[in-house]
């Protein structure tokens, strides 16, 4: 069901998308989902943190969608959708009203077709996009304007390139994908060697391996192998402004939040997150399920399921207990001054410890 604007759904409707139950009328309608804080009158207010509870009391919102550890806290004045999980029941809510736009297959007029391109069905080639010679894209793919896909890349079924994409050759691209706008895929990596007096490059000679179900944000870079590949799990979300250099490695279903950077050669097993301007330096492992909180700067390994904080970066309970130590700094100092002061009434101006 694609929610054209300004069309209703039933809250009745509401749950059976997404699993709740409805408190009150259940013939009410709703335009669209917002935050309960600025839902209106015709809009379903979105409560699953106890954080918006007192917002939710003065909300204008004409019913509520919530999650069932805060119903009882949810104003009782207005129907609701109660939910067992918020956010879950969101995505699906949001998924059925505003699915993915299908492709318009068909090849502008203005894009460039290089020799030996092969094309499945029903692919959408958008304005001034260039294939260049041999490269495969899937059936539904759609490449959107000013795109370029590299000689000899492959894209897999239902992938998508939004525009200003760029994807060097020699490039693979699974199925599902989405790539944002100006994301560059397959770059060179820094790779040089000191010759002669100057910064020799070192050719890249590696693929950059994209697998199934990733999305990849806008100005994201990806490096391509040196010799080896650089390759993106199945199911990893990297935000926008990421970068992997070259020979990264991630397992199956990793996040990394805006202005992360791995730097080359490290490999982060499954499920792994990094926080927003994480840095990892080259050539270490991040365990299944390793955490990285946001700023943290890492440098040796990270043992699996470990949750790693500061720069640099240690287990985030010592680097509680650290911090803590520190913001105590500033009393000890003042106790330190007191004892100084009683010491020189004590003993006058010619303390022997630390001069007149």
């Amino acid at each position: 069901m694609t929610k054209s604007a300004g069309a209703t759904t039933s809250l009745a409707e509401v749950a059976r998308i997404t699993g709740g139950r409805v408190d009150g009328d259940d013939a009410v309608e709703v335009t669209r989902v917002a935050p309960v804080a600025d839902a209106g009158p015709d809009e379903l207010g979105f409560l699953s943190d106890r954080r918006y509870v007192s917002a939710a009391a003065d909300s204008r919102a004409g019913a509520l969608l919530v999650a069932a550890e805060l119903a009882d806290q949810a104003p009782a004045d207005r129907p609701r959708v109660v939910v067992d999980d918020g956010h879950r029941a969101l995505q699906a809510l949001l998924a059925a009203w505003h699915p993915p736009r299908a492709p318009r297959p068909g090849v502008h007029a203005t894009a460039v077709l290089g020799r030996g391109v092969v094309l499945g069905e029903g692919v959408e080639v958008g304005p001034y996009a260039v294939l260049e010679p041999g490269c495969v894209l899937g059936d539904r793919v759609r490449v959107g304007a000013h795109a370029v896909v590299g000689e000899g890349v492959a894209v897999g079924d239902d992938s998508v390139l939004h525009p200003h994409v760029v994807l060097y050759p020699g490039t693979v691209v699974g199925r599902r994908v989405i790539l944002h706008a100006g994301a560059r895929l397959g770059v060179d990596g820094f790779g040089y060697a000191w010759i002669d007096g100057g910064h020799r490059k070192v050719p890249q000679v590696g693929r950059c391996v994209v697998e199934d179900d990733v999305e990849i944000g806008a100005n994201t870079t990806v490096d391509r192998g040196s010799i080896g590949d650089t390759r993106v799990g199945a199911g990893t979300k990297l935000d926008n402004l990421v970068h992997l250099a070259h020979n990264v490695r991630t397992g199956p279903h990793c996040a990394a939040a805006a202005m992360v950077g791995i730097a080359g050669s490290t490999r982060l097993g499954a499920g792994v997150f990094l926080g927003g301007q994480a840095g990892v330096i080259g050539h270490l492992d991040l365990g299944d399920g390793a955490k990285i909180a946001a700023a943290a700067a890492v440098f040796r390994d990270v043992p699996p399921g470990e949750t790693v904080s500061g720069a640099p970066a240690r287990p985030n309970r010592e680097f509680l207990r650290s911090r803590a130590q520190v913001e105590r700094l500033p009393r000890l100092m003042e106790r330190v001054k007191a004892l100084e002061a009683r010491l020189d009434a004590l003993d006058g101006d010619d303390d022997p410890v630390r001069g007149p």
